[in-house]
């Protein structure tokens, strides 16, 4: 039997839920990429090579790798809302700390502080979003969490780019004020979090009993679709291939989405040498706007249509070649491209998550989520220091641009190979009047739960 869903459910959830989950991740990558442009003048105050800002970049990425899967399980048995609200305030507090230090050896400590502090985060927002919405709706609850993500680089790297102009008040270097002003949000926000955020459905307020136990039947009936089910035990999941082909497509995605992002401000300062800081920020910007935008239309197109293959690798294919061109073409045309490469990878995000928690469900799609997740930080800490050294050995990043172009055109073959007979289980093709009206529908086939 299939439960309706009611518009004004949907509606509940997008008011409730959405502008929450996008505050939250707009602060967690305003903390996590404030580093790239602090570096435009932190790097010469601590004597710090391309390498070793690379490092201290990448060290992040050591203690979030460790943490990520235990913070995860853990989410699972205290709940979101205590958790999500100690990884915020533990990361408010590190990032700015980050404003104090003297030498590059506390910049590598605090930075892998961050990381243990950070970790589960994004995961746990993700399994969170997969507890409350719909199939025919995640995709695009999906983009708008990620809209949280790019937003704190378009609004953040600008702003990031003014601080740094706050240098010598009171005495203290403008990258410093970057640092200690940036870290108090997180740390209001997990406070605020404590008092709103609700766990389940029957938690909430807001939703009527009726509501909350027509949403749940409706959840109910999609989870028992699912290649891994509520009953697989989460180290069996994360063995799983289907997991494991997941990880190494959101590792290429990774790539861009981390390489490109924490030294944009500096590939952009070479495209435009005598460019000041500000405008570096503005122009570092620009790709993550774009990227809001791709990523709403192409999680919307994949949720109406309940297409997911194609909407998943023809961006990252894309983009990769974008990537490919860049170095070859003049400094406009290069800025072009990538603002296209940086916007078409942030595109397959939602698509790729919407894939991921209908495929895996239970206390598995936490542990599968989490190691999904970390298997793609090892590209924020191994590339890093290899673009550092690719800078310092040949004076340039055309190299590095290279590589990463090469790793998006293999993930997104890799992610078609996946999911080409993998489609959302709505109906595709739903009018819009009904679209947010109408239940997902249950197939009648077999749960599958080999591995």
């Amino acid at each position: 039997m299939n439960a309706t869903l009611a518009p004004s459910t949907l509606r509940k959830l997008n008011v409730k839920i959405i502008p929450l989950v996008i505050i939250c991740y707009f602060i967690a990558n305003l903390d996590k990429t404030n580093i790239s442009i602090a570096a435009l003048d932190m790097n010469a105050d601590l004597g710090l090579t391309a390498t070793m800002y690379g490092i201290g970049v990448s060290v992040f990425y050591i203690t979030y790798l460790i943490f990520e899967v235990p913070s995860n399980l853990l989410m699972t048995k205290v709940g979101p809302r205590i958790w999500i609200a100690r990884i915020m305030i533990s990361w408010g507090l590190v990032s700015s700390l980050v404003g104090l230090v003297q030498a590059p050896w506390q910049l590598y400590t605090l930075r892998l502080l961050l990381g243990a502090a950070e970790a589960g985060f994004a995961p746990g927002i993700i399994y969170y979003l997969s507890q409350w919405f719909p199939q025919a709706h995640r995709a695009r609850a999906m983009s708008f969490f990620y809209m949280g993500s790019v937003g704190a680089s378009v609004i953040g790297l600008p702003l990031g780019g003014a601080l740094l102009n706050l240098h010598g008040l009171l005495g203290v270097s403008g990258w410093r004020w970057l640092f200690l002003l940036e870290g108090l949000p997180a740390i209001a926000l997990g406070i605020v979090i404590l008092r709103v955020m609700r766990d389940t459905p029957h938690k909430a307020p807001w939703l009527s009993r009726a509501e909350a136990d027509d949403l749940l039947t409706v959840l109910d009936a999609e989870r028992a679709t699912a290649t891994i089910g509520a009953h697989v035990p989460w180290y069996k999941a994360i063995a799983n291939r289907t997991v494991l082909g997941l990880s190494a497509v959101w590792l290429f995605q990774a790539f861009c989405t981390i390489g490109v992002t924490l030294f944009m401000p500096m590939i952009l300062k070479e495209l435009v040498p005598h460019s000041d800081s500000v405008l570096v920020g503005f122009l570092s910007a620009v790709p993550f706007l774009a990227a809001i935008f791709f990523m709403h239309f192409n999680g919307r197109s994949s949720d109406r249509t309940g297409e997911r293959s194609k909407h998943l690798a023809l961006p990252l294919i894309t983009a990769g070649i974008c990537l490919a061109l860049a170095p070859y073409s003049p400094p406009v045309i290069a800025y072009v491209l990538l603002i296209l490469a940086v916007g078409l990878t942030f595109a397959l995000t939602p698509v790729f998550w919407a894939v991921t928690t209908e495929k895996i469900i239970g206390v598995a799609a936490a542990a599968s989520i989490a190691i999904i997740n970390t298997v793609a930080q090892l590209a924020g800490l191994g590339l890093p220091p290899v673009l550092g050294t690719i800078k310092d050995t040949t004076g340039n990043y055309n190299d590095g641009l290279l590589l990463i172009a090469a790793a998006l055109i293999l993930g997104g073959i890799l992610g078609h190979l996946i999911t080409r007979n993998h489609r959302s289980h709505n109906q595709p093709k739903i009018p819009e009047e009904q679209h947010c009206a109408e239940a997902p529908s249950r197939p009648d086939q077999e749960k599958l739960s080999k591995r």
